[in-house]
């Protein structure tokens, strides 16, 4: 048997699934990951707890499985950095995580400068705190000796894809893909190649840089599983691969701890007018892809933070019940920006808010209200879409989240559209595991993977026109009230 092994490094938690030829799952394992929160709005890793618990799934699942294993695909957070000594191999700080918003203010300082139109049409980006390259330059400016350390060589900077590539190969290989790379603020999309121009801007030096690959490619070999790691992608873009959503056109929304939502573009890089990001899709060959993008900083993680803090319920899995036994949200709407709104808006100032309270609105109002945020969110990305020319007929679903039945239903609601949940909701870890099969010749071709993509249901939209425009409307003018401040 052919069996595969994907590494999926998410933000809330560490996984890795074996997987066969045919798609199935084989066995699963998965631990929870430690959140760092040192002041409001850092958000922080521990890198070794990543590798350590990223392992230890990882020999469970194999061992559970009871095959070998052909292969070896990596899939993760993007935009997270890592910073470690190339020596040792130990990180010199903890992991600054996408989320983490430390550097909001050095982003502002070089929009004023007038530097974002270049930066987004070599990045395809935006300068947000989101991505990368400031939070690399905070820690080569706030860890003493680093920048020094970092310009005679001694350092390495990666997302977490290199990080964890660089364990499991014994310190061999230093190198990410192209889907990865294109998170940094670093890599020009054009020309695939890092960016002396980006570099001398955010003040990086380019000895820290991995070498970017394919997605589907020889990347190294993992002596301890004894298979070569063959594929590599950024979660998003692992989980578009997974989604057999190969054409342009296609398009996908993931609903983990944020929401992202890709449309296929082929070889054109399409610019946004509204709000969305020009990013790099896995790669399988010579010819670059691209893909359109709008990213919600807080979708599944609205349910943590019901859970975690404000104690409404004990577990993330009663949300639905509770939340359904309500028959609507009261009036109640919860704007999750936490970690600020990201597209369309991209305001890093933003923070949470609940409006529309009453006297009787209680707990399943709230917890309504949050699950229904999610939807709002997408549904903004979607419009932002459609803005940009995007004639979509329907969106696939994948992610956690998007086993909740109440969300699904809303969201195809809201848009109008049938969302279609496969069989295999975990098409990030699917995606990663494909990309390892057609890199070591599992598979023959994309088309002989795509035929593995399997409906679980479809939501058809029941909500009138009328009513779903009210609805989005009412959520206008909450997130209008957030960004007032």
């Amino acid at each position: 048997m052919d069996a595969l092994l994907a590494l999926d490094q998410g933000t809330s938690s560490s996984r890795a699934v074996v997987f066969g030829r045919d798609g199935r799952i084989l066995a699963v394992a998965q631990r929870e990951l430690t959140q760092h929160f040192p002041q409001p709005g850092w958000v922080e890793h521990d890198a070794t707890e990543i590798w350590a618990g990223q392992r230890a799934c990882a020999q469970e699942a194999v061992a559970r499985a009871g095959v070998p294993i052909a292969a070896i695909g990596i899939t993760n957070q993007r935009e997270t950095v890592v910073l470690w000594d190339r020596q040792t191999g130990q990180p010199l700080h903890h992991a600054l995580v996408w989320q983490d918003r430390r550097t909001a203010a050095f982003c502002d300082e070089l929009k004023q400068q007038g530097h974002e139109p270049r930066v987004r049409a070599l990045t395809g980006l935006v300068l947000d705190p989101y991505f990368s390259a400031t939070k690399l330059r905070w820690l080569l400016d706030h860890l003493p000796g680093a920048r020094a350390r970092a310009e005679r060589g001694e350092l390495a900077f990666g997302t977490v894809d290199s990080w964890l590539l660089w364990q499991l190969s014994g310190g061999a290989v230093h190198a990410t893909d192209v889907s990865n790379a294109s998170r940094t603020l670093l890599f020009d999309i054009h020309r695939s190649d890092w960016s002396d121009e980006l570099l001398g801007l955010f003040g990086i030096p380019r000895a820290l840089l991995p070498e970017v690959r394919p997605s589907a490619a020889a990347f190294g070999v993992a002596a301890e599983f004894g298979a070569p790691i063959t594929g590599i992608a950024g979660d998003q873009q692992a989980a578009l691969f997974g989604q057999a959503a190969l054409r342009p056109g296609q398009a996908k929304n993931t609903y983990g701890t944020g929401c992202f939502l890709l449309m296929h573009t082929g070889a054109q890089a399409h610019a946004s007018t509204h709000g969305l990001l020009t990013t790099r899709a896995a790669q399988l060959g010579g010819q670059a892809q691209y893909a359109l993008e709008g990213s919600v900083f807080v979708g599944g993680a609205v349910v943590q933070w019901l859970r975690d803090g404000l104690g409404l319920i004990r577990s993330s899995a009663e949300v639905q019940a509770l939340a359904e036994s309500v028959p609507d949200s009261g009036g109640v709407m919860l704007v999750p920006a936490f970690a600020g709104l990201g597209a369309p808006h991209w305001r890093a100032d933003a923070r949470g808010a609940i409006v529309g309270l009453t006297r009787g609105s209680g707990r399943a109002h709230i917890a309504r209200a949050a699950v229904e945020s999610i939807a709002f969110q997408s549904a903004e990305l979607l419009q932002a879409m459609q803005n940009d020319g995007a004639a979509l007929t329907e969106l696939r679903v994948d992610g956690g989240a998007s086993a909740n039945d109440l969300l699904m239903q809303f969201q195809a609601d809201l848009l109008g559209l049938p969302v279609l949940r496969p069989r295999v909701i975990e098409t990030t870890a699917l995606g990663a595991a494909l990309l390892a099969g057609l890199g070591a010749g599992v598979y023959g071709s994309p088309e002989e993977m795509g035929s593995l993509w399997q409906l679980d249901r479809a939501f058809e939209p029941r909500m009138s026109r009328d009513e779903a425009a009210a609805r989005l409307a009412q959520w206008a003018r909450a997130v209008g009230q957030v960004l007032a401040g």
